[in-house]
């Protein structure tokens, strides 16, 4: 794995990239970084050309002021792969990646060849998300809007660690699927700027998903680009019911659940997780 930083759209990204072969973009969510896809990459390297960024504000990327949403990374991305040089390619995404893959697949899907993803928001989840059985599984979106969230959690490495750990563990299925690399997490987070910075996706996406929760999201066209979901069967945050919707979103859907874990598969079974990533963008014919 070749670790390099490169500038794009004002900022400089920090980056894995690994393999040969048609490239795939890897999109982490919060609380991850590049890191949380290194058992796909070492399956899939041999396939593919992997690039796997750290998201503004996470990792080793720049973190400027925020907030930063969707749209924005999404921008970014495109503009990171511009500067890699790679005029089209597969997307591969979770969580807050899988809402960055909707507006880049959006803003220019000529651009990709498919879009795989594992558990995310999306519009059709709606009011479910805010529904009083719910609330105690999104608190942690309002308090990280919370000035003072990075000063508590970043007090002292033992916060940091039983924090970041609360939600790695907590969502896991496979309740072990993080502890050989917790303390590089625990590491990463408590890096100068990475609390506020992941913290401020949930800043910028604040309006976005209250408008879903009331139901008043804005209606748009489904993405065309062939898609592949594979949800989990335990996610505690996104249960499996909530997919019902998906197809609104995604015109060219291939939907199935991912048996035997949490709300991390790329982690919790890579082995199925890389397996399923290849064969989905060999019927694409992107590989």
């Amino acid at each position: 794995m070749e670790h390099l930083t490169i500038t794009a759209n004002g900022a400089d990204f920090h980056l894995v990239r690994a393999g040969e072969g048609k490239p795939l973009l890897l999109l982490h969510g919060w609380p991850e970084f590049w890191l949380t896809w290194e058992p796909v990459i070492s399956r899939l390297s041999d396939r593919f050309t992997l690039v796997a960024p750290d998201l503004r504000g996470f990792g080793d990327s720049d973190k400027p002021d925020g907030p930063y949403g969707p749209d924005g990374h999404a921008a970014d991305m495109l503009a990171l792969m511009d500067a890699l040089r790679f005029d089209r390619f597969g997307v591969v995404g979770h969580d807050v990646g899988g809402a960055v893959m909707q507006p880049l697949a959006r803003q220019a899907p000529e651009r990709v060849a498919g879009l795989f993803l594992f558990d995310f928001v999306y519009p059709g989840i709606g009011p479910r998300m805010a529904a009083p059985d719910r609330l105690n599984h999104i608190w942690y979106q309002s308090f990280h809007q919370m000035e003072m969230a990075p000063q508590l959690i970043g007090a002292s490495r033992e916060n940091c660690r039983l924090y970041i750990s609360h939600f790695l563990k907590g969502w896991a299925h496979r309740k072990n699927a993080f502890d050989d690399v917790l303390d590089a997490f625990t590491d990463n987070f408590l890096k100068d700027g990475n609390l506020a910075g992941g913290f401020a996706h949930y800043r910028a996406s604040h309006a976005g998903r209250v408008a879903m929760m009331k139901g008043e999201a804005p209606r748009l066209p489904p993405i065309a680009v062939p898609t592949c979901v594979r949800w989990a069967e335990h996610d505690p945050l996104f249960p499996y019911p909530w997919t019902d919707r998906l197809s609104e979103t995604f015109s060219d859907l291939d939907l199935k659940m991912f048996p035997d874990v949490g709300h991390f598969p790329h982690r919790e079974d890579p082995d199925r997780a890389a397996g399923e990533i290849a064969a989905f963008f060999a019927r694409v014919g992107w590989s």
